[in-house]
């Protein structure tokens, strides 16, 4: 071929292919996504047609995405009809969503992970949206629920960074057993037993293990008709977790945030004007020692010719604390398949010097389409957590109970003399910066928590799901007390190690079928779930090496192990009939077995029956404007409770002896007795029997929403497990199956969106629970138990508090005595009750243009607390009121004379006369909180156009920024200060305090 042909061709080809490129240049587009009434559509997915390129709208209905010329975008989102917009050369563009009114209703995922359309459910649930939840910058998930769900009380026990928090869903239902709802994950259950504590004050509940960022939203199930599925665990109600996926057709999208607050502690109210001493004099704590305030006034006092100097121990002990919490994410999707990996690494130091919480977690979920009707899902979250802690609470060895009760006038640093023992202005009790130097209590986790699950579809109508899952971890705490402790002066160490494996298989059949006007869901399917849990606990004492910190130099240890195993399986049916979507029947029944109970007891029934009556069906087009739903729902249904029945709880075990001052092992020799309380071999499952009735509504396409509840649930079977019975049996206790206990509440739920345009948005949630319980039966004739720090007593609510009162005549006028001082009556009763008499929450998010705002206050009416800081405080003068120690008189009655008191008693006795009578310490614990505010700003995609950045935003949130407890004098009103546990409740005593803390948080995507 001639070389200038060859050459004309090969231009002709490039000139071919550069105008097949200028057609097919790429062009970037940047629009928004509005509905009808123009305001945005966040999370709206714009699609390029035959393409995976594929971006979601932001916050404020903004997008940019490229495309070659020609195309065609695919614009959807749930709730409206998708569009189809074809493209050529345009570079901004506004598209309207019009809402799809045929489409389904709000989905929710409800129990075993079923979805299900809202509208049809015939029971209560609420949900947490994923966004709500970090929105907190609660590090603990359980405290990022607080106050957002009517029905749901959370209570925290202690600010010591990782300490457990307490959540219950409409009241506790079992005396001595778990109150606590069952935590599900994914559809697999997860532990969230309070762990890693060795000496007084709380732990951690185990859901703190896991990362609010991986979290796409949270479903409450609180009935008994919602929660029948889970059969003998579903008493307390179940917390649904749902966890965030990856996107089909989406290009790897990295996202990051990160986080840094800072936290100052809600101290209680402490008096700043007494010295130490006594009776008006001066004691230096050095010569003379006392651990009462109540000496010299310090303004006038001089200590060798100088004025006194002022040490404001809170303000010295307590530091600042610190959270650093950094996420990094990468999500993406082909055609069949979607990705998500998380990275999370959260560090809180505590506002106690050496008190820390780390937590490290990886979170990966990886979907397939295998074959074209079957779907497949892997995931793993894996986390490791460090806990540093101090003792709190009585505790001799708890710094906080030192410098809540410590002078103003004495200088606690240094801690030690001159010869190495402790400096203290008392004779007891250990200096608190000796503590922070000498005791330690530490815990490690790490914890697995992989989830399998494949759905097959043989028919379109036809699921058939295998859900595998496993939560595996292992725990190693470790407390150490040096020598020359006040409480144990040659020193201590204890080893405690915990593995705890759950394994749970579920195997379910569901199907959906159109019948002419009905629609049919039935499901079918069979649950195994295996907890097995082993520990071992060494306690050494007397360190015959100061400052070596291993069991080898203990010179007595005591040692202890012990295994578990539980097996259960459940068969389970639901089935839902709905009729020409106004009618909707819904069936549940479980029948669980349970390897703790007798072989002849091991199996139990459970069910539920429910329907809703959806009237709004019937409503003319033009009424449905106004008003688009409304419903009413009526539910019955009965579920379990076996928390309280231990593995190998149905033998009389044998116990370990000490006889006159020997105790086993001695010299080699074991010695071993029957347990003096008498095993229960026909023990059965706690019964929750529950009539539920509601309404929802919704008003001008859902911009006003409304959902109302009443409940009332009985306990019946309840199990005792040591109540007294007859010594002519050989024994002194035994278990039963015969308590009783009732509640009876009101939830209320508002939602609302009073304005809403392109550039404004204001969203309100309001809830309301008001709840009332009762015991109803013990057991025989017995009236009253005791619980920890409550009790129960017949024919009263579940929590009361039972002590010394106040003696008073028969008018209730307060007896005073001769001295002219108040005293205890000898017969203790009723000074308080724990339960509030309600709750309520007020959500607001209100949006306008790139900028963010939201508050939320949280409620609380009632609710008695026990003020122990107070109680102790009155003896040694500390609290803010003792600061009034001028005469006063009683205003009470003489008990000898029958007239009004005369006789004048001077503050000192007086508040050292009540510290002996626990009425005096009973306070209201009614408070308004505001709990969280943030505030945020999102760059426009405009701003971002030239940089890697697809969407960047920065904020500041707030929490506990103001707290109106005007009958409550301690730091805050929301703590129980020894944990979770059942009679741990209503309690403020030397807790480390919870804190009132700023968060600067900045977010990006790649």
């Amino acid at each position: 071929m001639d070389f200038k042909w060859l050459l004309k061709f090969a231009c002709l080809i490039l000139c071919c292919t550069f105008t097949a490129t200028v057609y097919a240049q790429t062009t970037q587009l940047r629009g928004k996504i509005l509905d009808d009434d123009n305001a945005p559509v966040p999370g709206a997915t714009i699609k390029v047609k035959g393409t995976t390129n594929a971006v979601s709208s932001a916050a404020d209905g903004s997008f940019s995405i490229s495309y070659n010329n020609p195309s065609t975008l695919i614009v959807s989102f749930i709730g409206y009809t998708t569009k189809n917009i074809n493209v050529t050369n345009e570079t901004n563009l506004v598209i309207t969503l019009a809402p799809d009114r045929q489409a389904l209703g709000e989905v929710v995922v409800t129990a075993l992970g079923v979805k299900r359309e809202k509208r049809n459910l015939t029971y209560s649930t609420q949900e947490i949206k994923g966004e709500q939840l970090t929105q907190t910058k609660e590090p603990n998930l359980v405290n990022a629920i607080a106050g957002k769900v009517s029905g749901v009380q959370v209570t925290s026990s202690s600010g010591t960074p990782g300490s457990s928090s307490r959540i219950v869903i409409r009241g506790g239902s079992s005396f001595f057993g778990e109150n606590q709802p069952l935590m599900v994950i994914d559809g697999v259950p997860v532990d969230n037993a309070e762990t890693g504590n060795l000496n007084s004050g709380p732990g951690t509940n185990r859901l703190a293990d896991i990362d609010p960022a991986i979290i796409d939203n949270i479903n409450v199930l609180k009935g008994a008709a919602a929660t029948a599925l889970y059969g003998s665990k579903g008493a307390n109600g179940v917390v649904i977790i749902t966890t965030k996926n990856g996107g089909l057709n989406k290009r790897a999208t990295i996202n990051v945030s990160s986080d840094f607050s800072f936290e100052k502690p809600l101290l209680p109210q402490i008096q700043s004007k007494y010295s130490l001493g006594t009776n008006g004099i001066y004691f230096d704590g050095e010569s003379q020692k006392t651990s009462t305030s109540w000496g010299a006034l310090m303004d006038t006092l001089l200590i060798n010719g100088q004025p006194a100097k002022k040490y404001n121990q809170s303000d010295l002990f307590f530091r600042t604390g610190h959270t650093y919490n950094n996420t990094v994410s990468i999500n993406g999707g082909g055609a069949a398949s979607t990705y998500l990996i998380s990275y999370s690494n959260l560090t809180q130091d505590g506002t106690v010097p050496t008190t820390s919480f780390k937590r490290n977690t990886i979170f990966a979920k990886y979907g397939a389409e295998i074959l074209p009707n079957l779907h497949t899902t892997f995931q793993l979250n894996y986390a490791n957590s460090k806990n540093d802690r101090m003792p709190e609470g009585y505790a001799l060895e708890s710094p906080v109970w030192t410098i809540f009760s410590a002078p103003i006038s004495y200088n606690m640093q240094p801690s030690t003399n001159p010869d190495g023992t402790q400096r203290l202005y008392r004779f007891s009790r250990n200096n608190p910066y000796w503590v922070l130097d000498n005791i330690k209590n530490t815990s490690s986790v790490n914890r697995f928590l992989p989830t399998f699950t494949a759905d097959y579809k043989p028919l379109k109508w036809l699921t058939i799901t295998e859900r595998f899952g496993a939560d595996v971890y292992t725990e190693m705490a470790r407390y150490r007390e040096s020598t020359k402790s006040s409480s144990n002066p040659n020193g201590r160490l204890v080893d405690y190690n915990n593995t705890f494996r759950q394994i749970n298989n579920d195997l379910i059949i569901s199907a959906n079928k159109q019948a002419g006007d009905f629609n049919i869901d039935v499901l079918l399917g069979n649950n195994i779930i295996s907890t097995y849990s082993e520990n071992t606990y060494a306690n050494g004492v007397g360190l015959t090496v100061p400052g070596l910190y291993n069991m080898s130099s203990a010179s007595s240890v005591t040692y202890s192990e012990g295994s578990y195993l539980q097996r259960k399986v459940g068969f389970y049916l639901q089935s839902s009939v709905d009729y020409k979507r106004f009618l909707i029947l819904s069936l549940t029944g479980r029948y669980d077995g349970n390897s703790v109970l007798a072989t002849d007891k091991n199996f139990y029934p459970y069910g539920s029956a429910a329907t809703s009556f959806i009237f709004s069906e019937f409503f003319s087009d033009s009424f449905k404007q106004i008003m688009n739903l409304g419903k009413v729902r009526v539910s019955y249904g009965t579920v379990g409770n076996d928390g309280s029945i231990g593995a190998y709880n149905l033998s009389t075990a044998y116990d370990k002896q000490t006889i006159r001052n020997i105790a086993f092992p001695y010299s080699g020799q074991a010695g071993f007795l029957i347990s003096n309380t008498l095993a229960n071999a026909t023990l059965k499952n706690e019964r929750i029997n529950e009539f539920e009735v509601g309404f929802e509504a919704g008003f001008f396409n859902n911009r006003i929403s409304l959902e109302a509840s009443y409940f009332n649930k009985q306990t019946i079977d309840g199990i005792i497990p040591n109540v007294a019975i007859a010594p002519s049996t050989g024994y002194s206790a035994t278990s039963v199956n015969s308590a009783k206990m009732r509640n009876r509440g009101i939830e209320v739920l508002l939602n609302a969106t009073p304005v809403k345009t392109q550039d404004f948005r204001w969203d309100l949630t309001l809830n309301f629970t008001r709840l009332r319980n009762k015991v109803l039966g013990i057991y025989q004739d017995q009236k009253q138990l005791s619980n920890g720090f409550t009790s129960i007593i017949l024919d009263q609510p579940y929590g009361v508090i039972f002590g010394t009162r106040y003696a008073r005549n028969d008018q209730g006028k307060l007896l005073t005595d001769d001295t002219g001082l108040p005293f205890a009556d000898a017969e203790q009763g009723i000074v308080g009750n724990i339960n509030p008499d309600w709750l309520g929450g007020m959500n607001n998010n209100i949006r306008y243009k790139q900028f963010s705002l939201s508050f939320f206050f949280d409620i609380k009416q009632g609710g008695d607390i026990q003020n122990n800081v107070d109680g102790y405080g009155y003896f040694y003068g500390t609290p803010k009121v003792t600061e009034d120690r001028g005469p006063r008189v009683v205003d009470g009655i003489n008990a000898t004379t029958g007239q009004p008191n005369t006789v004048s008693v001077n503050g000192q006795a007086y508040y050292q006369r009540i510290n002996g009578v626990l009425e005096s310490v009973i306070q209201d614990g009614s408070y308004i909180k505001l709990r969280n505010v943030s505030i945020g700003y999102s760059f426009k995609p405009s701003w971002l156009a030239k940089t890697p950045f697809k969407s960047a935003s920065v904020g500041v949130t707030g929490r506990n920024l103001w707290i109106h407890a005007p009958h409550f004098t301690g730091g805050d009103p929301e703590v129980s200060s020894f944990g979770a546990a059942n009679g741990s409740q209503g309690i403020y005593s030397f807790s480390t305090p919870t804190s009132r803390s700023i968060d600067f948080n900045i977010k990006f995507t790649l």
